[in-house]
């Protein structure tokens, strides 16, 4: 037996080989739609506890694999959890997401900021992923969890989400200086964390550009793809063989500049049909995706076609099935098990 032969399902499709069907997992697997993180969360009410105490993130990154055996177990955290070891101090409140609480504005506090050591500052990530990867052994890969610069930058600034990016974008037109140094900054600490989620464990890395589709290309040009090739190339100098997978919500218009990104697989949302996506992007470019998660509401039947549509048309090699962003807290937990189920069967489908 080669060692390809036994490295798990989507470990050896992110790498580019052949493999009897598409593997699958899902953004978000873990948490509110399942009555078991439910029920932990009322034990664990603060978010940071629950990716920030080993114990509770080991359990809840495993939840899902308990229930449904998905072909990539994902980290359990948040984008913003490397925040603090930058000097950027935060929190995550429940149901509106990360809190910053003196949000970066000046050239002074871009200066402060510190280098990350993930050791010191966040060394729970290496128990949550050696655990992770004992459990699964090579029946899934293990898959790490960072923010992009721009996304990362976005919330330091802005101070929490939002649904204009006008403070940022305030920073990126009348400032440009200063956001380009916080982005340099936070995309040399990413590569960092990266490096330091794949010594611990991790086995494909996903990195988040989660706000990045809100520029225009031509400034994502200027702001976001310079960054997100900065990470990447980083780690590819230290991590030549571990995949790196890029996701940008609303990523329609960008996508053949998420191509250029250096990621080795392209998350496509579900506002782009598989097929046109495959086309823009180029036969050579692995992709994942891309079902509407609302898809999870409908009919067996309804999953059933919608998947085997998605997978036809993302055609037989370099495909991970997942939904175009994270499941929705309201979907039925059976839907999600019918979806893992008819994934596991597709060469017996298709």
């Amino acid at each position: 037996m080669g060692v390809t032969l036994t490295a798990p399902h989507l470990l050896r499709a992110a790498r580019g080989e052949v493999v009897d069907r598409p593997p699958v997992w899902m953004m978000r697997q873990a948490g509110r739609y399942m009555k078991a993180y439910r029920d932990l969360r009322e034990k664990y009410p603060s978010f940071r506890d629950r990716s920030e105490i080993p114990e509770v993130a080991i359990e809840v990154s495993l939840q899902p694999w308990r229930a449904f055996q998905p072909d990539g177990v994902i980290l359990f955290s948040d984008i913003v959890t490397p925040l603090p070891g930058l000097g950027i101090d935060m929190d995550i409140a429940e149901g509106k997401g990360p809190i910053i609480h003196s949000p970066i504005r000046t050239q002074e506090q871009v200066d402060n900021l510190h280098s990350l050591d993930p050791e010191a500052s966040l060394p729970f990530i290496k128990t949550i992923l050696q655990a992770l990867r004992q459990e699964v052994g090579d029946n899934s890969t293990v898959l790490g969890f960072v923010g992009a610069p721009w996304t990362l930058a976005a919330y330091a600034v802005e101070g929490k989400g939002s649904k204009t990016y006008s403070i940022i974008k305030n920073m990126a037109f009348s400032e440009p200086a200063i956001l380009h140094q916080l982005l340099a900054k936070l995309a040399d600490e990413i590569a960092v964390y990266v490096r330091y989620q794949i010594d611990c464990g991790a086995q494909v890395v996903q990195m988040f550009d989660s706000w990045a589709g809100q520029l225009s290309p031509q400034d994502y040009d200027i702001f976001a793809l310079p960054y997100q090739q900065r990470v990447f190339q980083q780690v590819k100098q230290t991590h030549p063989d571990t995949p790196l997978i890029l996701l940008v919500s609303g990523s329609a218009g960008v996508l053949e500049r998420m191509a250029k990104s250096g990621a080795d697989v392209v998350t496509v949302d579900w506002t782009v049909d598989m097929a046109d996506a495959r086309a823009r992007l180029g036969k050579h470019v692995k992709v994942q995706g891309n079902l509407d998660p609302g898809v999870l509401f409908g009919s067996k039947q309804f999953i059933r076609d919608r998947i085997l549509d998605t997978v036809r048309k993302a055609g037989n090699w370099g495909h991970i099935l997942n939904l175009g962003h994270g499941v929705l807290p309201e979907t039925p937990e059976e839907n999600v098990a019918f979806f893992f189920e008819t994934a596991k069967q597709l060469n017996a489908l298709v």
